[in-house]
């Protein structure tokens, strides 16, 4: 009872700035907030309940448990360990007492490290998530314009044994291929309008142990490069997690040029594509749409086609007919009557009849409505129509239209009813804070659009910027409450600001340990990030209140209070900082496959929570010694508790003198 009444408040107060610093969350936008949402909630409401039990269960298990245990300080059980912490403790004592003789200095020198910390932040890279090797690899390639589908599974094939002599062969589990269309299941999710039978998708799904994958990209592009120069060629999203991010998108970055002029947004976009190819970082840069599909124009003749009796529209039905079919007949499903089940019929010409141009000039057109020609009831009746005419008969398409070659656009994409070209393109060996930057700088250099054009760029750099915005300013809303929950607890406007000088030891941490290892500031360490500040400002509440209450049971001045205060709450604050770093260091080292998503998180935590522990142990004490200078007044939730206590043990003083022995 005695040891749950020392950290009521403490415990109550690191309790929820945990669970408050985890405000940010709501603020997240887009699929990020469904991924981290459950992480944050989990936290909370493990806190939550820990606190319950700390304060229910654990106090009775101590009193069942420890009642008849005699505790001997003077057996060691762990000899060494004892002396080893007591050199820790004398060490420690010393160093607090020299920082403390010379309290400006140590400040200064804190804050001008506050300060060369913050420059990291121009050094290190911005992503929205951190790379995962997860030994998938997606290659779209797309052949010559007009490609057949057998001549585009040759160069395929030639393509997938290039790739078994690029990566070797024992890292390789599977390698499949879609050719002409993406995969039946992702039909009604994709848009499929520039897909056509010189597109495929090559799947390549590695073994467990298996080298970088992003070595073997960049090696797989400078064979097609190399070996295929009139092949297209773009890794698309493989795992889930970053199809889901890229937003429908089929890349991370999309620029989108907006005109109704499709020749002159062809022609800036040519621009773009060669300045983007010079950006470092940036790969796969393409055109999603397709400028050199083949196509035959049919011009018909309608002077001779009225004179048979034929309309466009006839020509038209009749083409779609032999080459796409038709379900308009009569009977329209058979009906087996052995099995009794009834099949749809749907009339089209034989493709072995539809081999070149000339066949498919033989294909008859039909007048729509080809009656036998009726004498006229009026005169008006009696001119003859483009439908009906004495003339009309079956035509071969061949008498009725000429030929014209050319080549255009396989589809015309349009974004809020505006016709839209794109331009993708990955990012790779660096951050995408980064490449986004030097791509608009790109974008800011081209000549002044033409009136009704517009560049705009999406992806997940656009995103990033957004999550992170509003991750900044949850984060400050976060450190404002918990400052003013600690008011409200400390009962005080100085203690709450002593608790915060903390914070940014953590964030300094946090810097450093991303700028050493070489990890990007993204969505992952952020979270890291608002786990070490909550636990920095615990382990600090911890060291605050218990000076203020040596100082009200012993009368001691700031100083002594702070030195006081170090030395007995150091074995708690480096318990849980320990506990901690231990607890995130299998994450920081990103083990297992796809770990390099929760390295960034482990990092932060473990870099965070490192530094927070010194400037808790060392700078601390100097903020409370300079700034603590009235003595702290008793809180009202210890009076209220002390009374009851006292009168408790009176009400069992009281009953053990009536108790007959």
């Amino acid at each position: 009872a005695v040891g749950a009444q020392q950290i009521a408040l403490p415990a109550i107060m690191a309790t929820l700035s945990i669970c408050i610093v985890f405000f940010p969350v709501v603020l997240i936008s887009g699929p990020a907030r469904f991924l981290f949402t459950p992480m944050a909630l989990s936290v909370v409401l493990a806190m939550m309940a820990s606190y319950v039990l700390s304060r229910t269960l654990v106090p009775l298990l101590c009193r069942m448990l420890l009642a008849k245990h005699d505790v001997n300080h003077e057996a060691e059980a762990f000899p060494r360990f004892n002396r080893l912490f007591a050199r820790l403790e004398a060490t420690y004592s010393r160093t607090l007492e020299t920082f403390l003789q010379h309290r400006k200095f140590v400040l200064l020198s804190a804050f001008a490290g506050l300060l060369v910390s913050l420059c990291t932040l121009f050094v290190i890279g911005q992503d929205f998530f951190p790379n995962s090797d997860t030994g998938l690899m997606k290659l779209h390639v797309r052949t010559a314009g007009g490609s057949r589908i057998e001549n585009t599974e040759k160069t395929i094939s030639q393509i997938e044994d290039r790739i078994r002599g690029v990566v070797p062969k024992g890292e390789i589990e599977t390698i499949n291929s879609v050719i002409g269309v993406p995969p039946f299941f992702n039909l009604a999710y994709v848009p499929t309008d520039n897909v056509n039978a010189g597109d495929a998708e090559i799947f390549i799904a590695m073994k467990k142990d298996h080298g970088p994958t992003e070595e073997y990209r960049q090696k797989i592009r400078e064979m097609i490069a190399n070996e295929f120069p009139s092949v297209v060629a773009k890794f698309q999203a493989a795992d889930i997690i970053t199809q889901v991010l890229n937003f429908g998108l089929s890349a991370p970055i999309d620029v989108q040029i907006e005109g109704r002029d499709l020749v002159k947004s062809y022609e800036i976009g040519q621009e773009l594509m060669r300045k983007m190819r010079a950006v470092p970082g940036l790969a796969d840069v393409a055109m999603k749409q397709v400028f050199d599909a083949p196509a035959l124009r049919m011009n018909v003749d309608r002077i001779k086609a009225a004179q048979m009796g034929v309309s466009q529209r006839d020509v038209a039905n009749s083409m779609l007919i032999a080459l796409s079919g038709s379900s308009t007949v009569a009977p329209s499903f058979y009906l087996n009557p052995s099995n009794n089940v009834m099949y749809p019929i749907s009339v089209k010409v034989p493709i072995q009849s539809l081999t070149n141009v000339d066949d498919l000039m033989g294909v008859t057109v039909a007048p729509a409505s080809a009656t036998s020609y009726q004498t006229p009831v009026s005169a008006a009746s009696a001119l003859p129509s483009p439908l009906q005419t004495p003339q009309s008969q079956t035509q071969r398409l061949g008498n009725l239209v000429s030929l014209q070659t050319l080549t255009e656009m396989n589809s015309i994409s349009h974004v809020n009813v505006q016709r839209v070209i794109n331009i993708t393109a990955n990012v790779e060996g660096r951050d995408l804070g980064t490449v986004s930057r030097a791509l608009q700088k790109e974008i800011d250099s081209l000549k002044s659009l033409p009136p009704g054009f517009k560049i705009t760029v999406q992806g997940q750099g656009v995103v990033m910027d957004e999550s992170f915005k509003s991750l900044g300013l949850g984060l400050i809303i976060s450190i404002a409450l918990v400052y003013l929950l600690m008011v409200v607890l400390f009962q005080s406007w100085v203690d709450p600001f002593i608790v915060i000088t903390a914070v940014p030891g953590a964030l300094c941490g946090i810097l450093w340990t991303m700028f050493l290892t070489g990890t990007t500031i993204n969505v992952y360490s952020f979270m890291g990030s608002i786990m070490a500040v909550g636990i920095a400002a615990s382990n600090a509440i911890l060291l605050v209140s218990y000076a203020n209450e040596v100082r009200v049971e012993k009368g001691l001045n700031a100083l002594d209070a702070a030195l006081e205060a170090g030395r007995t709450r150091l074995r708690p604050i480096l318990m849980t900082a320990i506990a901690m770093i231990l607890g995130m260091l299998p994450a920081a080292l990103g083990l297992g496959e796809g770990g390099e998503q929760n390295a960034p998180l482990g990092r932060a935590v473990i870099g965070g929570l490192t530094l927070a522990t010194f400037v808790t142990l060392l700078v601390v004490p100097l903020v409370y010694s300079l700034l603590r200078t009235a003595m702290p007044s008793q809180h009202t939730l210890d009076e209220r508790l002390k009374r009851e206590e006292e009168e408790e043990g009176d009400q069992n003083s009281h009953i053990s003198e009536t108790v007959p022995v």
